[in-house]
């Protein structure tokens, strides 16, 4: 009977470990991982720190008694310390000590990604918050009770950054959000949508600090967080959150594994690792992406199931690569909501390409219809000399997020923008114009 270990389970672990049990009868499955939860959805903290969902239970999508029911042994509160590659032995030390040791015939490593904590003065006082787990997104929710926290203070304008900063003003508290970059979401947008979101998270009340570097945390009492200190001023505080990034978890390689882009560690389209037998998903691993074509590091819930999937087929014998990725995305901010995948201009020309852009912006239904109609903003971003599609970025009030999936496959099929005027797109007055706005965006192409 082969044996397969599993170190993690969040989102990649659980996707792995769900595709041997369901999939491939006899195979041993033993999972570890150092939290007391599985599957966290922790897209969802600030939906329910924002009092937007009624409560947590549906962002867990399966848990140790699920997966036991299926016949794995479940591991947790219990943390990896050393994985033995040539013996194939995983040592784990629980919540009292106890050592714990497993032999694998095949490991996936699962071991996520890590908040980046920044080396300022003050990181330890009490008030002070990453965002990623569900027990921080608790503790969070908990103390914004506390009538004297009145003013919040968010590190990191990327998506966690300002998803966080809205639910903390949605509870009536002052939200303040700093960020290094002379906007936010700079990582998925180009500047014409990240200002638009700008003006959203504005006129819902956020105070914006951009172009604004955290230096400390300052204490009045050298227990808990009064303000923080920026190279721009000095601004009170009662809890301050930090959402400036994430790293890929690789201790558990202990130097041995090949690392690749962001460091994580570097896996081919089988997932696998450069020592045999170890493959390697999610937020600690890499990933192929489409756009570029090359290996890269993205670090999303999507990407981590996907692998977990690839990873549990391979570890079974079933050969299987990897479709790779186009990095899709969106968000939602006081129901102004924005998409990409692929490249945005600013990083298709960072990366090389002679890149081009087309924008585009209409109503989404004819003028004629009043209901449930609104603009949406297009731009779709291709390479001057093939042509193909690099990237798309969309924002409306309207829910036009499946039109992204289309974009996203047109970025994996190497789908290019002379032949997007002609793509076979449907038209009714119910739901869009007969030259919408992404016909018209690909007829304008230059």
């Amino acid at each position: 009977m082969i044996k397969i270990v599993i170190v993690g389970a969040n989102h990649a672990g659980t996707a792995a470990a769900n595709t041997i049990l369901d999939n491939y009868k006899g195979v041993q499955v033993v999972i570890f991982d150092q939290n007391s939860n599985i599957s966290y959805l922790g897209c969802g903290t600030a939906l329910y720190v924002g009092r937007q969902i009624e409560d947590t239970d549906g962002l867990f999508y399966s848990s140790r008694e699920l997966l036991e029911k299926k016949g794995a042994k479940v591991y947790l509160t219990t943390t990896v310390e050393d994985i033995d590659f040539d013996k194939k032995i995983v040592t784990a030390v629980n919540a009292e000590g106890r050592e714990i040791q497993e032999s694998y015939d095949k490991v996936i490593l699962a071991t996520g990604s890590a908040p980046i904590r920044p080396n300022l003065p003050g990181v330890d006082l009490g008030g002070v918050h990453f965002v990623k787990l569900f027990q921080d997104g608790s503790i969070i929710d908990k103390e914004l009770d506390d009538p004297r926290v009145k003013r919040v203070a968010t590190v990191g304008a990327g998506y966690i950054g300002v998803e966080i900063a809205e639910a903390i003003q949605r509870r009536g508290k002052e939200s303040m959000l700093f960020e290094l970059a002379p906007h936010c979401l700079g990582g998925y947008y180009d500047e014409p949508f990240t200002l638009e979101m700008d003006k959203v998270l504005k006129k819902g009340g956020i105070d914006l600090h951009y172009s604004e570097g955290l230096k400390a945390i300052k204490s009045e009492d050298g227990k808990k967080v009064s303000a923080v200190l920026t190279d721009k001023g000095e601004y009170p505080a009662e809890m301050v959150l930090l959402a400036i990034g994430f790293v890929p978890r690789t201790e558990v390689g202990n130097g041995k594994i090949e690392l690749g882009a962001g460091n994580a560690f570097k896996v081919d389209l089988h997932q696998q690792t450069s020592i045999p037998d170890v493959y390697a998903v999610g937020d600690c691993a890499t990933i192929f992406n489409n756009a570029t074509k090359e290996s890269d590091y993205i670090a999303l819930a999507t990407n981590a199931v996907r692998s977990g999937i690839v990873a549990g087929h391979n570890v079974c014998g079933t050969a299987l690569k990897s479709a790779g990725v186009q990095g899709s995305n969106g968000i939602c901010i006081y129901d102004y909501k924005m998409f990409s995948t692929g490249l945005s201009y600013d990083k298709a020309k960072a990366h090389g390409f002679k890149a081009n852009f087309v924008d585009f912006e209409d109503y989404q239904k004819p003028e004629f219809v009043k209901a449930d109609n609104g603009k949406v903003k297009l731009r779709i971003v291709y390479c001057n000399e093939t042509r193909r599609i690099l990237g798309a970025q969309m924002a409306s009030y309207m829910d036009v997020s499946m039109g992204l999936h289309m974009f996203s496959l047109a970025i994996a099929k190497e789908f290019t923008i002379n032949e997007l005027p002609l793509l076979d797109i449907f038209f009714m007055p119910h739901f869009n114009k007969p030259f919408n706005y992404i016909t018209m965006a690909g007829l304008l192409a230059k």
